[in-house]
């Protein structure tokens, strides 16, 4: 399975967790964006301890919602 994560920007407060956890897959500036593909465990995480829940993931073939 391969995850997508998308950030709903209107959503996100850049309080940065998701790169804390994930620098690989995120970067933060005025908002998170996602800058690359990453393992999909590690993205998971990332997207549920954002505090804003600003994080979707979906799964890339289906297009099914994993998180939230």
């Amino acid at each position: 399975m391969s995850y997508v994560a998308h950030i709903e920007e209107s959503a996100c407060a850049a309080h940065g967790d998701c790169e804390a956890i994930a620098p690989e897959i995120f970067r933060v500036d005025d908002v998170a964006v996602v800058i690359a593909d990453g393992p999909d465990e590690l993205m998971l995480e990332a997207a549920r301890v954002c505090p804003a829940v600003a994080i979707r993931i979906t799964e890339q073939t289906t297009g099914e919602q994993l998180f939230p």
